[in-house]
């Protein structure tokens, strides 16, 4: 139950039972699904094995996945993570820190050769120089390693000296996420539900249009696909400017290297019985093309090594954009946590299973765009919003917590009088304008159903008013000596997510 009485809860909750996990490969791809299935647990079973047999000789490591979806602050939450770890001063709910363990923190090469580094100097550099600004945000995966040099605790820890523990930190866009759901996927299932979904929507309109002349059983044209799915990836762009979160292929988001390629040129079409060499065809095989040579590689290579997940979401964002975005962001949470296999990471679960996401995270960003009094409604609503998705992995055996936080704070706080009532405002520089101005966003429901449930029955707009949003620039920033960046709750998400290990 969510604890009210003070303003930086954190609702946890643990499994006791764990689920087999698994994907299937849809028709086409070339593999059976159970041939897939098991391929694929006898390599993560022989990497994991080689892992436990060297683990008494080698320095521990965790790694942690980031991700989000667009405008959820990855980039910000990894630079001021690390900027905080390094130097510790603003990290007093980190235990390790509290209590003196951790000796000094330093970045080191990371293990993954093939991996861009995140950049973590020019994303410090750009929320801490004299004309701050926030980075760039994330368009592909990269990684960071941070080692943390610990003074060990207990009766013993005298005569072991320090030990060193590798954080490696993997940035990750969340559309790419949201993608791993496509492997239980077959094309004319997925297509039927895209088409749906969309029906009601007015970003979808030119590609609903480009849709009445597709001729799904006519005879493949290139440049109709071509066509076709421009249109689509339009929509898709379109949908996540509005606020909407499933907005899946993600790499029709995010192309880099494959633009234009075969493998990003298809888009959902009207089932039909259509012939051999017609375009249905063609984008049912590209379909799964795009799950066997993109989706599943991603999930091989870097996602099914994750140790523990944090989980960006932009709920204030949803709020203003309305009833259908917050129902799609409750949805999207559902699947995304249906990606994780999440669960324990015991030695006889390693080699049988291949590693499982032991902890996972669901933070709602940019805390500081409310008042502190507002902060608690905040930390209810995302722990009612990822409510299905902390049920599915808890039943897992996976350790969850939902809680608010603000990666880098841009505000101060103020009240104000209005009509003879103080209202809890912010002040900060408009991103927009790059004026000051202290702005009161609106009240936060007390109880979270009064905004999900009208979410849940497909209402237009809220009808308790409008939800204002906000976007901040950074403040110019004077930090002391051993002071990370300002941040809110940014040390308890530390503490749930590797505070054990530490």
């Amino acid at each position: 139950m969510l604890n009210r009485a003070g303003l930086g809860q954190c609702t946890q909750t643990k499994g006791t039972t764990q689920q087999a996990a698994g994907h299937r490969v849809a028709r086409g791809s070339g593999v059976t699904g159970l041939a897939a299935d098991v391929a694929e647990g006898v390599l993560r079973g022989a990497e994991t094995l080689g892992g436990v047999v060297v683990s008494p000789f080698a320095e521990p490591t965790i790694r942690l996945g980031v991700t989000g979806l667009a405008r959820a602050g990855k980039t910000v939450f990894i630079t001021s993570l690390v900027a905080n770890l390094m130097q510790r001063g603003r990290m007093a709910q980190l235990s390790a820190e509290r209590d003196g363990r951790i000796e000094a923190a330093y970045l080191q090469p990371q293990p993954d050769d093939t991996v861009p580094r995140f950049d973590f100097e020019n994303h410090l550099g750009a929320v801490t120089g004299p004309e701050p600004h926030w980075p760039e945000s994330t368009r592909s995966i990269s990684e960071l390693r941070l080692s943390l040099r610990i003074r060990p605790s207990g009766l013993f820890g005298g005569l072991t000296g320090p030990r060193v523990l590798h954080l490696d930190i993997i940035d990750y866009p969340g559309e790419w996420l949201l993608d791993l759901a496509l492997l239980d996927r077959d094309y004319t299932s997925w297509s039927r539900d895209v088409l749906a979904r969309i029906e009601p929507r007015e970003e979808a309109k030119a590609f609903r249009a480009a849709l009445q002349t597709a001729e799904p059983e006519a005879r493949h044209d290139e440049p109709r696909a071509q066509a076709l799915a421009a249109a689509f990836a339009a929509y898709l762009q379109a949908a996540r400017a509005a606020g909407y979160s499933d907005c899946t292929p993600g790499r029709f988001l995010l192309p880099g290297d494959l633009a234009g390629s075969p493998v990003l040129t298809f888009a959902p079409l009207p089932e039909t019985s259509a012939p051999r060499g017609s375009l249905a065809r063609e984008m049912a095989r590209r379909f799964d093309a795009y799950k066997a040579q993109v989706v599943r590689p991603f999930f091989r290579d870097h996602f099914a090594r994750i140790d523990r997940q944090v989980v960006l979401v932009d709920a204030l964002g949803a709020l203003h954009a309305g009833p259908r975005a917050m129902e799609d962001l409750r949805r999207s949470m559902a699947d995304i946590l249906a990606a994780f296999r999440p669960g324990t990471n015991g030695v006889l679960s390693q080699i049988l299973r291949g590693k499982r996401v032991e902890k996972i995270l669901f933070a709602a960003t940019k805390a500081d765009h409310l008042h502190h009094l507002q902060h608690p409604r905040l930390t209810a609503l995302i722990e009612a919003l990822t409510q299905e998705a902390r049920d599915r992995a808890r039943f897992a055996g996976a350790e969850t917590a939902a809680l608010s936080l603000a990666s880098l704070r841009a505000t101060t706080e103020e009240l104000r009088m209005h009509d003879g009532a103080e209202l809890p405002c912010v002040r900060g520089i408009l991103e927009e304008t790059g004026r000051a101005a202290a702005l009161f966003p609106g009240r936060l429901p007390e109880d979270p159903s009064h905004v999900l449930t009208p979410a849940r029955q497909g209402a237009e707009r809220w009808l308790d008013g409008s939800y204002a949003a906000m976007r901040f620039a950074p403040q110019p920033l004077t930090l002391k000596s051993g002071d990370g960046p300002p941040h809110i709750r940014l040390d308890r998400a530390a503490e749930f997510l590797f505070g054990d290990r530490l």
